[in-house]
């Protein structure tokens, strides 16, 4: 099934998560497609927010941006205010202008490692990109070019590192595969058994206020 808006229907149905925000997160090994797919949820959720985890990550912390992410975009939603923070620039390699994150209904999380361990207690629902990594490394390889096979090299090292240690797909409540129109939805290991692969129990534990 690949009806986005029946899926966004569930989201909003789901308890809050992080304040009044039910967060949700897109997560999947780089190239499988997650900027997409989060920016085809959040039209279908009616223009729900999307914070990049690109914009917190560095050359130097590409999974270092736990503690930016908490004091910059969770505890602010949490307390049901505007989040703000500085997307780094990945080719002048500082962080720019404040941008503001609402605390919509719905707001979505897309990034390799959105899932991590330190961030699904902040979480309504987890959603899985299922395509293997050495296909998704050879897509997002051919779309950014030979320029930056040195930046790749580094970056699937890192990523191998960081699923080895602190896997997601284990704890996702829906696996997405992309399809040659849409996509299609499996209940995730994750899932709470018996219950729509987009419905959970909301929160594993409370955020850590």
């Amino acid at each position: 099934m690949n009806d986005l808006a029946r899926h966004a229907d569930a989201l909003r149905s789901l308890p809050p998560s992080c304040g009044p925000v039910r967060l949700v997160a897109v997560d999947g090994h780089a190239g499988s497609g997650k900027s997409t797919f989060a920016a085809r949820l959040a039209a279908a959720l009616g223009g729900a927010p999307v914070l990049h985890l690109d914009d917190l990550a560095t050359h130097e912390e590409l999974f270092g941006w736990v503690g930016r992410l908490r004091e910059q975009v969770l505890l602010p939603l949490s307390r049901g205010e505007e989040a703000r923070y500085a997307p780094y620039d990945w080719t002048e390699r500082r962080f720019g202008p404040v941008r503001t994150l609402e605390p919509a209904p719905v707001v979505l999380v897309e990034g390799v490692g959105a899932g991590r361990a330190e961030v699904r207690p902040w979480l309504a629902a987890l959603c899985w990109m299922e395509l293997g990594r050495s296909v998704s490394w050879g897509r997002g390889r051919a779309r950014d070019g030979a320029e930056l096979t040195e930046f790749w090299d580094g970056w699937t090292t890192a990523e191998e590192t960081h699923f080895a240690g602190d896997p997601s797909r284990p704890y996702a409540d829906v696996l997405v595969s992309q399809l040659t129109e849409g996509y299609a939805w499996q209940e995730g290991p994750g899932s709470t058994a018996g219950v729509n692969p987009f419905v959970t129990d909301g929160r594993r534990g409370a955020p850590p206020y």
